[in-house]
């Protein structure tokens, strides 16, 4: 077959996209120079995405060129298309430097996409170690010269490479890596959030009538012609053909679109072709790899021969890419509408005819998955054995991560299953597979068919559990705190220790709802009845505590309760990040940092880069609350960006709501509001954003800091009202809603929600919450203020909390200074102002400072602090860290989900901010980077 058969004038085809080309021009730039970008191109069948890529490629000279394509048959098979693209990329086991391969990837990388890509049989890994590697792997290939990556029909991507593909776009940065997607517009499921996009418009009135220039028209037939076409490339090349075979056609206004008159067009151009012809087409239509040994094999089935080919290709509608010898050759059509003309218009019986001879040639055992599904194309009706075939094919796919393929395997199972027990089954497997893959509303439509056939109480349960938090993800709380309940009522008797995972996940959601939600799980928990071996009856009984709210029994600790877990067993590590949250609201912070410390690590050596952000939040909560405000910026930064590149918004809502309360303690004002906007944004079926609670916080601290009491009280205000009052956020905020109301004379605001407080400190019995208790009634009871002042500031940790030690050190200097004992007023701001400073809470610094003043001292303005330090950016201040800690740049990279030549980029620009020249000299300023 001549690869050549079909040949447009490239300068004619790129007529009119010089904006577009321009564009790719400054991308190709950029990589050249070592610098990393994505784009997206969308648009309308035929609107000249192909072409664009294909100059692209002809463009890139010295960069390294990756290329590869969705393709429609294969988007239910795990990893397809990443597998086809990164081939010349993967190279050998003894790969040179800067020629890629996977054994220079870090060993969970590597083994992660090496299952992925089936090189492997080990279990898979999370999806998006499948990313890092890619990203990885990328930047080995650029290698010094850079490289292009170009992905066609992106929009029929596997979802698994499709999502490792994102990833790794998302995390670029100094890798010398372009990648460029073209998808259709308003098709498929290629939601590419956070990377640039250019729509393709059609072609100007010039640059169309140019691509008519070929064509011997009559004036009313062009005039028709530009007008029905609408500047789009393929119509105008492909309809003036149609018409001239059909003399008699014309184009008459009809209700068609564009994309169904060229596939019209194309059946037409097709229809002419001898019978044989159109057989071999439609085999080349149903298996759209284009392997020519399957294709080949499936045509001798069904009585064709490869010379029956030779019509269609002087026809210019097949082509072969690749060379005849080739492994990677392959028989594909011209445009992907011609496929789709040759597929739809073939009579049914014909189509399943050729699934089956092309399940035929597919009997190799490296192609199972690729027969069941051709097997499940040509079943008419329920056939027992292809969904048992379909079903080890989901299982494969789900070992390998390949969660959306799995659940589409298993759907298929199901409607071709018989027995009803069967159906509902694999129904619910579809179900569990489609919300592991992130698929909310298919998880949620699958569990809804399948529990109105499952009759047993376990799969109920199942099916209810995935109702459950898709709900939660979607943000509908009230439903999914609902069927959590349901669910665990359902196995209470029979699976208890499931059916207290339920009640655990239902303190999550009842956190949203209020008082009576929470009240509501703790009355469930209160009566199942778990084995006292179970593993999960430590964690149950800790996380009940998290009602208590007065005196009583001496709390039970963090420390203690995962060591009962151990000495049962394993629990999972959604319970322990549960735990970690429960420690935080019983106000056991040490404890609990050293939890989410543990799980971080673990977060990072698994690459679970979807559960990363909820840890690192938490950590980041707590470094925040103790005062470490460049470590809580830092680990929150680097969790806000991974939420956003994992898509995951609940916690980009959070996490940005965190930020603006950091910002708001070092007096960043506009960034605390930005931030605080961000965590505002949007609404969940009225219960408010995730990222509220802190928000208000944030923004009430903010008006504190900047002396405005009665702007502060009301944002203090808006925490203490349902369903916010039992939160982190409102618990923690009632020192400073106390401040804030002194502040604008109106104590008695604070009164309410300093009783609470004070109900939950007795119920912790945590001396940094008695110190906070004994400085709010200082600012309410001037008469005993000097003594309560001292016992505050002797019950502080000013080594574990120094902020909170230096705040009461103000305002009891403040206080003294109202008293016109200024001496021991400069004792206690100048010691505030000393730890102000050192922390960065410039607000407070200078409040401190003009209290100094008003005292007779001269302050002498703002003493330098690490400024060579404060002026990294948070990712630039965590990998300094990291390589402080002797860590290679591949393993900060590892840790941190990004390439290693990134981690190389931003040290390169650290040093001269820190005043070095070499990685040897972080270690003496390595306490700086705390």
């Amino acid at each position: 077959m001549n690869s050549g058969s079909v040949v447009h004038d490239a300068e004619v085809e790129l007529r009119g996209r010089e904006s577009e080309i321009g564009a790719i021009g400054a991308l190709l730039d950029r990589a050249r120079e070592g610098g990393s970008a994505a784009l997206v191109l969308r648009g309308e069948p035929g609107i000249g995405k192909s072409a664009l890529l294909d100059h692209a490629a002809a463009s890139a000279g010295s960069l390294r060129v990756l290329r590869g394509a969705g393709i429609e048959v294969e988007a239910e098979l795990p990893f397809a298309g990443l597998q086809l693209l990164l081939r010349p990329a993967l190279g050998t086991p003894r790969s040179q430097p800067g020629t890629g391969g996977l054994a220079r990837l870090p060993e969970p990388q590597r083994a992660a996409l090496e299952t992925a890509l089936g090189f492997s049989t080990e279990a898979g890994r999370d999806p998006m170690l499948v990313g890092l590697a890619v990203l990885s792997l990328l930047a080995e290939y650029a290698g010094d010269a850079g490289a292009v990556v170009l992905v066609d029909d992106a929009h029929w991507l596997d979802r698994a490479s499709r999502d490792a593909l994102l990833f790794a776009a998302r995390r670029l940065y100094a890798e010398g890596v372009v990648m460029i997607f073209a998808a259709r517009d308003n098709e498929g499921a290629f939601t590419a959030d956070g990377l640039p996009e250019r729509r393709l418009a059609g072609l100007s009135p010039d640059a169309s009538a140019a691509l008519l220039d070929g064509h011997d028209l009559a004036p009313v037939v062009r005039y028709r012609l530009l007008a029905e076409a609408h500047g789009n490339p393929l119509a105008l090349r492909e309809l003036p053909i149609a018409m001239a075979a059909e003399p008699a056609a014309d184009l008459r206004a009809n209700a068609l679109p564009l994309t169904d008159r060229l596939q019209l067009a194309f059946h037409g151009q097709v229809s002419r072709l001898p019978t044989a012809t159109q057989g071999f087409l439609l085999i080349v239509a149903a298996e759209e790899t284009g392997e020519p040994a399957v294709v080949l094999h499936a045509a001798k089935v069904l009585g064709v021969d490869i010379d029956d080919l030779a019509p269609a290709e002087r026809a210019g509608l097949l082509r072969q890419v690749g060379s005849g010898d080739s492994a990677e050759s392959a028989i594909v059509f011209r445009h992907p509408l011609i496929r789709a003309a040759v597929y739809a218009r073939a009579p049914l019986g014909r189509r399943l005819a050729v699934h089956r001879a092309l399940a035929d040639a597919l009997a190799a055992p490296e192609y199972a998955d690729r027969r069941a599904w051709h097997l499940a194309a040509a079943a008419a009706g329920p056939d027992a054995e292809v969904a048992e075939l379909l079903e080890h094919t989901a299982a494969r796919a789900r070992e390998r991560s390949g969660y959306q393929a799995a659940a589409a395997a298993y759907e298929r199972s199901a409607r071709l299953s018989a027995q009803p027990d069967l159906q509902a089954r694999r129904e619910a497997l579809a179900a569990q597979t489609a919300l592991e893959a992130g698929d909310l509303d298919r998880a949620r439509r699958l569990a809804d068919r399948a529990a109105g056939r499952a009759d047993d109480d376990a799969v109920r349960a199942n099916l209810i559990h995935v109702q459950a938090l898709a709900s939660f993800w979607q943000r509908d709380f009230p439903a999914a705190h609902r069927l959590l309940l349901n669910g665990s009522d359902l196995i209470a008797e029979s699976d208890p220790g499931r059916a207290a995972v339920q009640l655990l996940q239902a303190v999550h959601t009842g956190w949203y709802l209020g008082d009576d939600a929470l009240a509501e799980v703790r009355d469930r928990l209160r009566i199942l009845e778990l084995p006292q071996q179970h593993p999960i009856a430590p964690a149950a009984a800790y996380i009940a505590q998290l009602f208590d709210s007065g005196p009583g029994a001496q709390p039970l600790s963090l420390t203690h309760t995962l060591a009962e877990i151990r000495a049962r067993g394993e629990v999972s590590d959604q319970v322990l990040v549960m735990l970690c949250g429960v420690a935080m609201n019983r106000g056991q912070d040490g404890e609990a940092y050293a939890l989410a410390t543990t799980l971080i690590e673990r977060c990072r050596t698994s690459g679970a880069a979807r559960r990363l952000p909820t840890v690192l939040g938490f950590a980041a909560d707590l470094d925040g609350v103790t005062g470490r405000l460049r470590a809580a910026i830092t680990t929150a930064s680097e969790a806000l960006d991974l939420a956003r590149d994992t898509g995951q918004q609940h916690w980009v809502s959070q996490l940005s709501s965190l930020l603006a309360y950091m910002y708001a303690q070092n007096g960043e004002e506009q960034r605390c509001r930005d931030f605080a906007a961000a965590g505002l944004d949007g609404h969940s079926r009225g219960f408010g954003t995730p990222g509220a609670p802190w928000a208000h916080w944030a923004l009430g601290l903010l008006e504190l800091g900047l002396g405005h009491g009665e702007a502060a009280v009301r944002q203090f205000e808006r925490l203490n009202r349902d369903p916010f009052e039992h939160q982190f956020s409102a618990l923690r905020s009632v020192p400073d809603l106390v401040e804030a109301a002194v502040r604008a004379g109106t104590p008695a605001r604070a009164t309410a929600p300093l009783a609470r407080f004070e109900r939950w400190a007795e119920s912790v019995r945590q001396p940094w919450a008695d110190a906070l208790i004994l400085r709010c009634r200082a600012q309410l009871d001037d008469q005993a203020a000097e003594r309560l002042y001292s016992e505050a500031l002797a019950a502080h940790d000013i080594d574990g909390r120094p902020a909170e030690y230096a705040r009461t050190a103000l305002l009891f200097g403040e206080w003294l200074r109202r008293e016109r004992r200024k001496a021991q007023a400069r004792t206690q701001l100048t010691e505030a102002l000393t730890i102000f400073e050192q922390l960065g809470m410039t607000p407070w610094a200078q409040r401190a400072r003009n209290e100094l003043t008003a005292t007779g001292v001269s302050d002498g303005g703002e003493r330098p602090r690490d400024r060579a330090v404060a002026g990294l950016t948070p990712q630039e201040l965590q990998i300094v860290r990291l390589a402080a800690q002797n860590l290679s740049n591949r393993d900060i990279a590892a840790q941190m989900f990004l390439s290693h030549r990134t981690v190389g980029y931003h040290l390169y620009k650290a040093y001269p901010k820190l005043g070095i020249t070499s990685r040897s000299e972080l270690k003496e300023i390595a306490a700086q980077l705390e």
